[in-house]
């Protein structure tokens, strides 16, 4: 059974609303989130870091990493389209720009206004780190169009990772009515059972 060490509003939401889509077995151990001012490996798991998961002898980090080994050890094919197939290419790309591409702007502003006191001396920074997130989600916005989710009609665990991205760039107040078709995609998102018991967890 997977071991799923677990702060709310943090990473390890994606990986606990894949485990319960995919109705994989796991055990929720909860832990306090530190604010990591001063070390980024404070949290209380066996690697320090948010989300970690034990597996057997597995143990990892990384929530990109976790929801790839999930899907390849315990996916049906129901979350990820197979090898080679014509869709992989688009979910490898949007499961990777969801965390590599615009979420790390989204850092620097919490990074900046809410672990750090000293903000207003980094004004310029963060403006230009809300500008960078704005052309991501305006790229969703354009990519997203009229499709349900981002492979079409096929919810897939490339929108958790988007998912979780977008709900932070929400409460940055970065993710606005300039983007009505992605705001309605997250809306999609929050109405399914599994992402309400992942964002409900305590």
């Amino acid at each position: 059974m997977i071991k799923l060490y677990f702060a709310p509003m943090t990473r390890s939401v994606r990986i606990l609303w894949l485990l319960e889509e995919m109705g994989v077995p796991y055990e929720l151990e909860r832990v306090d989130f530190l604010p990591p001012a001063k070390n980024f490996f404070a949290q209380q798991t066996p690697l320090g870091k948010l989300p970690t998961i034990e597996d057997g002898d597995v143990v990892m980090c990384e929530s990109g990493a976790i929801v790839e080994y999930i899907l390849e050890r315990y996916d049906d094919g129901r979350f990820a389209p197979p090898v080679g197939s014509p869709e992989r290419a688009a979910f490898l790309q949007w499961l990777h720009f969801a965390e590599s591409t615009a979420f790390p702007p989204l850092g620097i502003v919490v990074w900046l206004t809410l672990y750090r006191d000293d903000a207003d001396q980094h004004q310029t920074i963060v403006d230009e780190a809300r500008a960078r997130a704005s052309m991501s989600f305006a790229f969703l916005e354009r990519e997203i169009g009229e499709k349900t989710y981002l492979l079409g009609d096929d919810f897939s665990a490339a929108d958790i990772m988007f998912g979780f991205t977008l709900g932070a760039a929400r409460m940055l107040g970065i993710l606005d009515d300039r983007y009505p078709k992605t705001s309605a995609y997250l809306a999609r998102l929050e109405e399914r059972p599994a992402f309400q018991k992942a964002t409900s967890a305590k």
